[in-house]
């Protein structure tokens, strides 16, 4: 399925109406992909000014979900949609929840580096290097797969997921071990404990904008990672 499907009504003001909504959605997930993408650049780099960017950006996502969310409730009011439409306006209004979640997160995660930039710490960045690539590119690829309205990818997404959930076991045991070793680890080994969940639960909500996407084309939900 491909999104000429998004534009097949008599009414060109309805057709225009969804056309903008889809277009808004892809706004706000190029928006908090950015953000993701900031926040794993000032873990890797320790750059102060690039946490408290992302930040500062947090209510420009929200802002777009509010507008997002009431283009979606005012069209559902108005109009007559068809249940494919139906589907359409319900999932956006799904993801933008998901994206606003990853948003919160990836800002949660900017906050705890922000604490941690100068601390002495036997934890390199370097150690969530394949986490951080495993979320941003699912991410990546959940957004793609919903510009293009297909499920094409969708089965590589969700194999990723449990690579993300291997390695954030790995991390929590170097952790654990670290904080045995030496006492003097533990503030900062809670704070990457902090950033290596919020970073897990992203892959999560990445899988979630899969499942959305699959009920709104095939029109039922499953849970795809669980399959």
């Amino acid at each position: 399925m491909d999104n000429n499907k998004i534009g097949q009504h008599i009414s060109e003001q309805f057709n225009n109406e969804l056309k903008d909504i889809h277009n808004n959605l892809l706004t706000m997930g190029g928006l908090v992909e950015r953000q993701l993408e900031m926040t794993i650049q000032a873990i890797e780099t320790g750059d102060r000014e690039l946490a408290e960017q992302v930040i500062k950006k947090e209510h420009q996502v929200e802002t777009l979900e509010k507008t997002i969310d009431h283009e979606c409730m005012q069209t559902l009011a108005l109009r007559q949609p068809t249940a494919y439409d139906l589907r359409l306006l319900i999932t956006v209004i799904k993801i933008i929840n998901e994206l606003e979640s990853i948003n919160k997160k990836a800002g949660w995660i900017a906050e705890i580096t922000l604490k941690s930039i100068g601390s002495r710490s036997s934890f390199s960045h370097y150690e969530l290097e394949h986490l951080t690539v495993l979320v941003k590119g699912m991410l990546h690829d959940a957004l793609n797969a919903f510009a293009r309205l297909s499920l094409e990818n969708v089965s590589g997404i969700m194999e990723r997921e449990a690579n993300v959930d291997r390695e954030y076991e790995n991390v929590l045991r170097r952790l654990n071990t670290r904080m045995m070793e030496d006492p003097r680890n533990i503030t900062r080994s809670l704070e990457v404990l902090e950033t290596v969940r919020a970073l897990e639960r992203i892959g999560d909500h990445a899988c979630y904008i899969c499942e959305h996407l699959f009920y709104m084309i095939k029109g039922e939900y499953v849970r795809l990672a669980d399959q």
